[in-house]
């Protein structure tokens, strides 16, 4: 909830909050690339965490990713999970196709690493 798993996975991050909470505004940049996204909703129950942001304008993307931590109350074995939708918004998020299909799954296994 404190843009760890973002972190962790090389990325660059600055937020209107320390905490992932509604409506929060989070620049994150992997090199110099800037994505700008907003917290759209956050998950607080008792076995799972986390949250989703939504795209906005300047970000090569338009989607979202939620991120959570869920908690199996029987094993407590614990599973991080990341999940996103999205479709080209610039030109050369077009253009550059499965090249940024594979940069999503990149880093997408980076967030789970860096849990």
């Amino acid at each position: 909830m404190h843009w760890g798993m973002q972190r962790g996975a090389g990325l660059r991050v600055r937020a209107s909050s320390e905490v992932a909470v509604v409506s929060a505004v989070v620049l994150v940049r992997m090199g110099f690339l800037p994505a700008p996204c907003r917290v759209v909703y956050v998950i607080d129950e008792p076995d799972v965490r986390g949250f989703a942001y939504g795209t906005l304008p300047g970000h090569p993307e338009s989607g979202e990713e939620r991120f959570a931590v869920r908690r199996d109350p029987t094993t407590s074995a614990v599973f991080a999970e990341v999940s996103a939708f999205s479709r080209p918004a610039t030109w050369w998020s077009k253009a550059g196709g499965p090249i940024v299909s594979v940069a999503q799954r990149i880093i997408a296994n980076r967030y789970l690493r860096a849990v």
